[in-house]
């Protein structure tokens, strides 16, 4: 992967810049992901030595850490977009797959929780496929 990257959130109020690599892509399942994003699973790259720099709107974040767990979330206060976090005392560096405005150059390595994923979510591939809105 490259060793740059950057991103922001939906109104562009948060931007931000990493440097590094990201040594894991997962894609998670557990219902603590499934309920902040609103979806079959939250895709997070992790890294242990990236660095993050918040171009503009750092003072525009806002985390949310769900007691008695590990779990925690980033997000802009204005147009709730996940952004990235520093974890486990700033050991580990989370970051939303979708936040990055670079194409990702790495395929997740792995789906975790997996026992927890939705119904749903079987058989996606064999659905219709759109490339816009269906009319």
């Amino acid at each position: 992967m490259r060793n740059m990257q950057n991103g922001s959130c939906l109104c562009g109020k948060v931007k931000f810049e990493i440097e590094g690599t990201f040594e894991s892509f997962y894609l998670c399942h557990c219902k603590y992901c499934q309920k902040d994003t609103g979806s079959a699973h939250a895709a997070n790259l992790f890294s242990t030595t990236a660095n993050l720099v918040w171009l503009c709107g750092k003072d525009n974040i806002q985390t949310f850490n769900l007691p008695s767990t590990r779990h925690s979330k980033s997000f802009c206060k204005d147009c709730g977009s996940a952004v990235p976090s520093l974890q486990m005392e700033g050991k580990l560096l989370a970051t939303p797959a979708g936040s990055l405005d670079n194409e990702l150059d790495v395929l997740p390595i792995a789906h975790i929780f997996y026992s927890s994923k939705s119904s749903w979510e079987n058989n996606l591939e064999k659905i219709k496929k759109f490339e816009k809105y269906p009319e």
